[in-house]
């Protein structure tokens, strides 16, 4: 297992507060496509400020409400439309790690976000274990692409994430070596040269190192008020 690299010195903007999260959302047509009132948005965003939604909180819709393939169109870079790549078509089924406590609402926060650029040039598979053993959570691709929506400076070059909390399970119950990640295309291949710079959801090999790739985490989940 390669040895963490140093702590980068790029610092993130804060999240915006939790009502201007949920502002967002409703303006770019999330509640729709989760089926919720958008009043009924604002009332968990207002309702979960205070304690538990403090700075560095990240609103997330759950995936069986908003998928992937819904959301990656909503991401914005260079004024160009995210995308998720053509040789993952399955990229809704990727579902939460048995390990990943998932709450049981269609709205629900997550706290303590860190993009893991520590942890660039380790594999997926040399990552999950050292997250838990940190006592962190893997973020879902649902929730990373929520946190670039958000927080757009959370995807930079040569520093972007993959989450690794999704994976698909095969029909024997094996986990497909395919894992989740949100990156910048180069607009190279079968991505077009017009999606150079756009906002990028692909995958990569369970086994593989990428010395641009962090692993994204939050400290935990939850649903105020359920």
């Amino acid at each position: 297992m390669p040895e963490a690299t140093p702590a980068a010195s790029t610092v993130l903007p804060v999240l915006p507060a939790l009502s201007a999260q949920a502002e967002r959302l409703i303006e770019l047509g999330v509640h729709e496509i989760a089926g919720l009132p958008a009043a009924e948005l604002r009332a968990f965003a207002a309702g979960a400020e205070g304690p538990a939604g403090g700075d560095g909180v990240l609103l997330a819709v759950h995936p069986g409400r908003a998928p992937a393939s819904a959301l990656a169109p909503l991401l914005r870079r260079d004024d160009k439309p995210g995308f998720v790549v053509t040789d993952m078509p399955d990229v809704d089924l990727f579902a939460p790690l048995d390990t990943v406590a998932l709450p049981d609402a269609p709205l629900y926060l997550v706290t303590g976000l860190d993009r893991g650029d520590h942890m660039a040039n380790w594999s997926p598979n040399e990552a999950l274990p050292a997250l838990t053993a940190e006592a962190r959570t893997p973020l879902l691709l649902t929730e990373g692409i929520h946190w670039v929506i958000q927080q757009p400076a959370a995807l930079e070059r040569n520093r972007c994430f993959m989450t690794i909390g999704s994976r698909l399970r095969k029909a024997n119950g094996a986990l497909d070596a395919r894992t989740p990640a949100i990156w910048i295309s180069n607009g190279t291949g079968r991505d077009g040269r017009e999606r150079r710079n756009a906002p990028k959801v692909g995958w990569c090999w369970a086994g593989n190192r990428h010395t641009w790739l962090g692993f994204a985490s939050a400290t935990g989940r939850s649903a105020p008020g359920r």
